[in-house]
């Protein structure tokens, strides 16, 4: 009975000090979250410069995306989970994309060329 408890003890020990492998200390939080001021800084600057007018969508939605995938990774845990969570997570996130690209071509882009006359 004795060599039960204290096996379990050391699994539960161990698979702490596992978990704590695959975790950031509040350090790296730190930093993960400087960056993303950083990139908010530069989304700011690139709105007020006018010579980037021409690529301001563009840029800013790729700076959008860095951001959103820097949170999703490090902030919903993401990165240091199972596989399956992330396959549950960016399946309906590809299926949503997919539908709003889809209204945005039949909304938008297929009228110009006259499809629904």
């Amino acid at each position: 009975m004795a060599d039960h408890h204290a096996t379990a003890e050391h699994h539960d020990a161990h698979a702490h000090a596992h978990d704590g492998e695959h975790h950031f200390g509040w350090k790296k939080y730190v930093v993960v979250g400087v960056i993303l001021a950083l990139i908010t800084g530069v989304e700011v600057a690139i709105f007020y410069v006018p010579a980037l007018a021409g690529v301001l969508v563009p840029v800013l939605l790729t700076l959008s995306a860095v951001k959103f995938f820097i949170v999703v990774l490090f902030f919903m845990h993401l990165k240091f989970d199972d596989a399956v969570f992330s396959r549950v997570f960016y399946g309906p996130l590809f299926l949503a994309l997919l539908v709003v690209m889809g209204m945005i071509a039949l909304f938008k882009i297929l009228p110009k060329y006259g499809v629904f006359s």
